[in-house]
This record gives C-alpha cells, structure tokens and sequence, in this order.
C-alpha cells in the first residue's frame, strides 16, 4: 500500500514536473521567441539603421552627385557664357557673321590696290553762246512789228534773211521812211541850190557847209531806210547766219528804234559756265575738263570730245555769291542750246596710285565714315577712315586702309547689323 501511495505520490511529482517542465518550456519558448523577437527587432533596428545609412548613403551620394553635377552644370554654364562674351580672340571689336548669311545679304569683299584716279565734283551751271558768235537785232524804225512768215526760236536763219517789218503808216508821225524820203529830197534840193550860189559868194562858205551836213544827213537816213523798204513796212534781216535764239517780240508789238528784238548766234562755239562751291576752291587749281548733262535730252556731254579746253576759274566768289565761276569753250558738234542750264561735272588731273573704294563701301556715324576689312571667311573688322577726292561712284581714302586689305565693298550695311547683333549678350542664366 505503502508502496502504492509511494508510487502515486511519485507519479504526481512526475506530473507535476512535467507540468513544471512544459510550462517553464513554455515560457522558455516564449521567452526565446520573445528574445528572437527582440533580436528580430533589433534585427530590424539595425536593419532600420542600415535603411537609415543606406538613405544617409544616399543622401550624401546624391547630394554630392547633384551638388558636383550642379557644380559641372554652373561651371560649363559659366564657362559657356564665358567663351561667348569671348569668342574668336580678345578683340571685342570683331563682328561675326557666318559665310551663308553673309551671301545671302549680298555682301561682297576686295581686296584693294592703289589704281589711277580723276576727281570730279558736281556743279551748276550754264551753257553760254561764245563771245564773237551771237549778234542782237534791233528795230532801225519806230513803228508796228509785222512777221511777214513764221519765226520761232531755234530755227536756222541765213545772213540777210528777212524776219520781220516794222511798219508806222496807220501812225500820227506817219511812215517814218516816206518822211525819211521827203526829208532827204528837200535837203538834196537846197544842197544843189547852195553849190551854185556858193561859188558867186551869194552864199557864204559856212552856210553852205550847214547845208552840205543837212543833206548828208538826210541821205544817210533815207538810204538805211529805203534798202529795206517793203510794201509792208521796212524790213528787219537777220546780220549774220545762224540760228534764232531768242525772240524778243510778238506779232502787232510797238517798238521804238534801238529796242532789241531777236537774238542770232551762229551756235558753232559755246561757253559752259560752272558755279562750284566755295568749300572745293583749293581742288579748282586741279581741274582739266568738265562732262555736262542737259536736262532737255538727259544726255551726257565730254567735252574732251567737243575740243573744250578750260579758259579760267575765278579766285574768288561774287558779291552775294557763295559761289567761284569756272569757264570753258568747246564746239556745239551736237544739239546743244545756249542759255540752258546744265549739271556739270568737273574734272580733275589724273591721280597715279590712289587708294579708290566705291562709295556703297561706306557707312558714317556721327559725322565719322567707317569700312568694315574682312580677317578671315567669318570675321570682320570695323575701320575709320578719312576720306579725300570723289567722283560720286568713288571715294579716294587717305588713311584708315592699306592695299592689300581685303574690304567689304557690297553689303557694307548688313556687317554694320551684324557687329550690332554681336554685341548683344549671347545667354543669361540664373542660380
């Protein structure tokens, strides 16, 4: 029995130690899950920690890249803009412009050697029937002018030719040939009288010389009017051949003796007069010859081709004139009508060696002229120059280019945009 109890007591304390032993096992389980939960969180702690460093990581790597790319970018950005505000060299005052848009705007280059040059300023002036080749027609009578066929300026007139009738019949006074004739007459008359007389000394010697000069008088007179007496009046010729260049009365006009009425030149020698600016008066001593262009046929004259010559130059202006006279002689070969005004051209000697750019090769500023010389296929330079003698196609330079200078002579005005365009700032950025 005893041995009964023993064992049963010894079963229960088994059973109670099995118990003791799964329940501590229990918590020792739980326990070690709770540690390997711990670790486990500790696991994630550093697993956290290690997020946390790969972020740190991260954040210095991608801060350092962005900071050394932003670096990269400012310092290429910076040093972009910096070869811009430099390019081609350290001349700021070189002008770009690419090949294709220079050819496209017509802009073309030379290069420049010295050449034979002539001076020529314009002027004007007149052209001027020669001394010696024109002649006046006056009225010989008083009276009424009649034309007795169609005259007009211009036309071609021969020595003696008639051109009008100066007629006083329907006047008061009467037709002044008829009392010329009646005149002369009676003064013949007493002249024959007195030739008797004088040689009885009835008449004395002076009054006999009275009468002498009375009737010569009277003969001249009669005589000037009765050669060109007509039915219509007395005649008015022309005294020399050429052509009428001016008319100076109408048809019906009253005139008195001596008044002008017509202008005949023989228009075979001509005089052109310039009236040059008083600021060209020390090139004057250098002019040679002249080319003038009428404005009634718009042609260009030579006058080396008409044997003009130069007769002289005024050494100083007129009274109220700012203006010096220059006058030459040359033949009217062509249809050239004197008193017109005519723009002339004067010439100068030629120059030997004259450094010569066309004009369009020019661009001034503020008083100042410029021309741009071409360094290579895209580069320009910008140059003042001062300018000498022109010939209105060309300009003579003194200084500013050399020969051998290759300078834009077309499209000047394209490369003066772009040296505008080139000074711009080329990019902006900011940080």
């Amino acid at each position: 029995m005893k041995k009964i109890f023993f064992m049963g007591v010894m079963g229960m304390f088994l059973l109670g130690s099995c118990s003791s032993n799964s329940g501590h096992s229990h918590e020792g389980h739980h326990h070690d899950h709770e540690g390997h939960n711990h670790a486990t969180e500790e696991h994630a702690h550093n697993h956290e920690g290690h997020s946390h460093e790969h972020e740190d990581h991260n954040h210095d790597a991608h801060a350092g890249h962005n900071h050394e790319a932003e670096g990269h970018n400012h310092d290429a950005h910076e040093g972009h803009d910096h070869d811009h505000g430099h390019a081609h060299g350290v001349n700021p005052d070189e002008i770009m412009l690419a090949p294709h848009k220079a050819k496209a705007a017509g802009v073309a280059s030379e290069v420049i050697q010295p050449k034979p040059f002539r001076q020529i300023i314009k002027a004007s002036g007149e052209v001027q029937a020669a001394q010696g080749n024109e002649s006046i027609v006056v009225a010989n009578v008083s009276g009424i002018v009649s034309f007795q066929r169609s005259v007009t300026e211009g036309m071609q007139v021969g020595k003696g030719a008639s051109l009008m009738s100066i007629s006083a019949s329907k006047l008061q006074d009467g037709d002044p040939a008829e009392r010329a004739r009646i005149a002369y007459e009676a003064a013949k008359a007493d002249f024959d009288r007195a030739s008797r007389l004088v040689e009885s000394q009835i008449v004395s010697q002076k009054e006999f010389n009275a009468i002498k000069e009375k009737y010569e008088n009277a003969k001249l007179a009669y005589e000037a009017l009765a050669k060109n007496q007509t039915k219509n009046g007395v005649g008015v010729t022309s005294p020399m051949g050429g052509y009428i260049k001016n008319l100076l009365v109408n048809e019906g006009d009253y005139v008195s003796v001596g008044q002008p009425l017509a202008t005949v030149t023989q228009n075979n020698r001509l005089f052109l007069r310039a009236d040059v600016s008083e600021r060209y008066y020390k090139y004057l001593n250098g002019i040679t010859s002249a080319n003038f262009k009428t404005p009634y046929d718009n042609q260009v004259y030579e006058l080396e081709a008409l044997n003009g010559k130069l007769l002289s130059y005024g050494k100083s202006s007129g009274a109220g004139s700012f203006y010096v006279p220059v006058t030459f002689s040359f033949d009217n070969k062509g249809d050239i009508i004197p008193g017109s005004f005519v723009e002339i051209f004067l010439l100068s000697k030629q120059m030997e060696d004259a450094i010569v750019l066309p004009v369009e090769a020019l661009t001034e500023e503020q008083g100042l002229y410029f021309i741009y010389i071409q360094n290579c296929e895209e580069s320009y330079k910008k140059q003042e120059v001062k300018l000498g003698a022109s010939n209105g196609k060309e300009v003579q330079i003194l200084s500013g280019v050399h020969p051998g200078d290759k300078v834009v002579v077309k499209g000047a005005y394209h490369v003066k945009l772009a040296s505008a365009s080139n000074a711009l700032p080329a990019h902006s950025h900011e940080h």
